[in-house]
């Protein structure tokens, strides 16, 4: 059977999406025409700045921000490269303003930006508690509750889970993290564009995002740091976001942030009923027509667009390189980890049996995704499960 649309069909868009048409045409510009440094003093750079403005904007309006200080300036979100740096800045400037705590709390399940980074921190004599999931990869709240006290710094969990799509209660624990004094940051990769966000009655200190998540282009993201918290900037050098992020700024990245923000704030209720609609519909059938699968995460709190799905007895990367003849894209797990002979550290932490846990595949739509594309999928990968299968050993024993 051949892939009917003559084109990739993506179902990948928690590693990155598709820059978006509208997107594209808003930065254009940018690259061979209105191409001055922003910090130019003569006006064909200077002219760039309110257009940088206007993307903090767009922003900060998409995360619902208090979006203005008392002279009408948007002070609460940093631009800078990525979902890293971001993650990166955050931490660092948490331990920077409170040398005195030397305790960082994460989540097992964190993305590797934080966890690498935390097990960085560990080396170099700083305290760092992960907190555990149960099997449908649910923080243990108790135990985090337990975790956080006087000598904490920084407390540091995603809004949602770029494998599982498991939504994780931000605000409970940014009121914990207060409850001694600590700062509180999320990563929100994954979850900005897709969750509605409230900044402004929100607990939550700082917060990451990556523009490649929300169909602007790769190489740009923002840090929301809440007016009021202490922060002490990573990349020291010029003057550029009010000293908080020093080199030139990325002006074409920045601008399509600005309109991909303002494109997601439009469609949030489109991912919350017709991209789930679809993602419901796949798993539904996929349940229908293979045996032995498993959907991991929790079924009442996750992402519209996530499912991550074990096929027992058999190799995930196998079942991505039989779907990549279709042209059919999709994921093992984070984009971050791809290589690694090791199971998601995810699922590891959520206790799924090394049978299920290779045997994952992850498919993360996007409101690009439509209901033919599901079903040429379905179509092609019974068959493929099925071939697998007959290799397998484990599967031969069943």
């Amino acid at each position: 059977m051949n892939n009917p649309f003559n084109r990739p069909i993506y179902f990948d868009n928690n590693a990155t999406t598709a820059c978006a048409p509208e997107v594209f045409e808003a930065l254009k510009p940018f690259f061979c025409n209105r191409y001055g440094n922003p910090s130019s003093i003569h006006n064909f750079g200077g002219f760039v700045m309110p257009e940088i403005e206007k993307a903090r904007w767009q922003v900060a309006e998409l995360l619902g921000c208090d979006n203005s200080d008392p002279n009408g300036r948007c002070t609460e979100i940093i631009f800078n490269s990525c979902g890293t740096e971001s993650d990166s800045t955050a931490i660092r400037s948490a331990l920077k303003i409170n040398p005195s705590r030397r305790k960082l709390v994460v989540s097992k399940i964190e993305h590797p930006a934080v966890l690498n980074f935390a097990h960085e921190l560990a080396k170099h004599g700083f305290q760092v508690v992960e907190v555990p999931v149960d099997a449908k990869g649910r923080l243990d709240m108790d135990f985090l509750t337990d975790a956080v006290d006087h000598e904490t710094a920084l407390v540091s969990v995603m809004w949602a889970n770029n494998e599982t799509g498991n939504i994780y209660p931000v605000e409970e624990i940014a009121e914990i993290s207060h409850r001694f004094g600590a700062l509180f940051h999320t990563d929100a990769v994954q979850a900005v564009g897709k969750i509605p966000m409230n900044m402004k009655d929100s607990k939550i200190d700082m917060l990451s995002l990556s523009g490649h998540k929300l169909h602007a282009p790769k190489g740009v993201g923002a840090l929301f740091v809440r007016r009021g918290v202490r922060f002490r900037p990573f990349l020291i050098g010029g003057h550029q976001e009010r000293g908080r992020r020093g080199g030139t700024e990325n002006v074409t990245g920045i601008i399509g942030l600005g309109k991909a923000a303002e494109l997601a704030k439009s469609y949030i209720e489109i991912e919350n009923s017709e991209v789930k609609a679809l993602r419901d519909y796949l798993e539904t059938e996929m349940q229908k027509r293979i045996p032995k699968i498993r959907i991991n995460g929790d079924p009442e709190n996750r992402l519209p667009n996530t499912s991550l799905i074990s096929y027992e007895f058999i190799e995930g990367e196998s079942i991505l390189m039989l779907l990549d003849q279709y042209g059919i894209c999709a994921s093992s797990g984070s984009a971050c980890t791809t290589g690694s002979l090791e199971p998601s550290h995810v699922l590891r932490a959520m206790g799924v049996p090394y049978t299920a846990a290779h045997g994952a595949v992850r498919f993360s739509l996007s409101r690009y995704n439509t209901r033919q594309e599901i079903d040429f999928l379905l179509e092609v990968i019974p068959e493929i499960i099925a071939k697998l299968r007959s290799y397998s050993p484990y599967w031969n024993d069943k």
